[in-house]
C-alpha cells in the first residue's frame, strides 16, 4: 500500500479503558488534580496524542510547539480534556488480529516512553519530546494493521514486538511502523523535532542532518522490545544498536542501566500506572 493512502484511510486508536475511566473520575471533581491528569494521558498514547493534536493546532497558534502532555494540559481547558476522554471512551475494541495483545502494546509503550525520556536526560535533548516519542512511535502499528491486511501476515515472519519487526516491514513495504508514526505526527501539526525523531528512528544516522533524538528513541525501542521478549544477558549482547550507541557517547551497560526503578513486565489486568 501506497503511504498516501494509507494514512487517508480512517482508523480510531484505541485508548485504556482503565486510563479513561480513572480520567472522567478526575475530571469530574471539583477540583481536579493536574497532576494526576497529566500522569494518565500520559500512560496511554491515544489520548497524549489526542491532547498533544489539539493543543498544536493553529486555534492556540502553537502549531509545532508542544511538545508534551503536561505542555498540552497548559494550553487547553479542562472542559476540552474532558471531552475528548468521553470521546475515547466510546471507542470500540480495536481488532488487530490473533497475534497482536493491546495491553501488551499499551505497557510497552510507556515502558519505551520511561527508557526514552531517561536517556535524553544523559544526552542532553529534551526530555519532554523524547517521552512523547517514546509513548507513540509504534501508534503507526496500528494504523497498519488497521488498513494493510499484509501487516497482519507478517506475523508470521515477525510478531508485533519482535526487535526485527521493523526490518521485516521495510522489506515487504519499504517503510515501517516508525515512519507512519512519524507521518501522522506530521499530519497532526506536532513538532518537527518530534516527527524527524520518529522518521529516522529506524535508522538514527543513515542521513544528514543527524537527529540525536531519532537515535534516544532507537534505543529505547530496542531496550523496551528486548525487556518484553525476556531477551537473555547473551541475547540483549548480540542485538544490542552498539554503533547507534556509540555515536552517541553510550555503551549497552548506561543503556540499561535507564530502566525505571518502577519498571515491571505488565500482564494483563495489571495497573500501568
Amino acid at each position: 500500500m501506497d503511504p498516501a493512502a494509507l494514512l487517508s484511510s480512517r482508523f480510531v486508536m484505541p485508548s485504556r479503558p482503565k486510563a479513561v475511566a480513572l480520567l472522567l473520575m478526575e475530571l469530574s471533581r471539583p477540583e481536579p488534580d493536574l497532576r494526576r491528569i497529566d500522569q494518565l494521558v500520559s500512560s496511554d498514547p491515544t489520548l497524549a496524542m489526542r491532547l498533544l493534536q489539539a493543543a498544536n493546532a493553529n486555534y492556540f497558534k502553537l502549531t509545532g510547539q508542544v511538545h508534551g502532555v503536561s505542555e498540552a494540559l497548559a494550553v487547553l481547558r479542562l472542559g476540552q480534556v474532558q471531552a475528548m476522554v468521553a470521546s475515547a471512551a466510546s471507542v470500540a475494541a480495536f481488532q488487530g488480529g490473533a497475534a497482536f495483545d493491546i495491553t501488551q502494546f499499551w505497557a510497552y509503550s510507556l515502558d519505551c516512553a520511561k527508557v526514552a525520556r531517561s536517556l535524553a536526560g544523559l544526552v542532553r535533548q529534551n526530555q519532554q519530546a523524547a517521552f512523547t516519542c517514546g509513548l507513540i512511535h509504534a501508534v503507526g502499528e496500528l494504523a497498519m494493521r488497521s488498513a494493510m491486511t499484509q501487516a497482519l501476515t507478517l506475523d508470521e515472519q515477525a510478531k508485533p514486538l519482535d526487535l526485527r519487526r521493523c526490518r521485516a516491514e521495510r522489506k515487504a513495504f519499504g517503510f515501517c511502523y516508525t515512519e507512519v508514526s512519524a507521518w501522522l505526527a506530521r499530519q497532526w501539526h506536532l513538532p518537527p523535532l518530534i516527527h524527524d525523531a520518529l522518521l529516522h528512528a529506524h535508522a538514527p544516522f543513515d542521513k544528514e542532518p543527524f537527529e540525536p533524538l531519532a537515535g534516544v528513541v532507537h534505543l529505547a525501542v530496542w531496550r523496551a522490545r528486548a525487556r518484553h521478549a525476556r531477551l537473555t544477558e547473551n541475547a540483549m549482547t548480540v542485538s544490542f544498536p552498539s554503533i547507534v550507541a556509540e555515536l552517541m557517547g553510550l555503551d549497552i551497560d548506561l543503556v540499561l542501566q535507564q530502566d525505571p526503578i518502577d519498571w515491571s513486565l505488565q500482564e494483563p489486568g495489571r495497573s500501568l500506572i
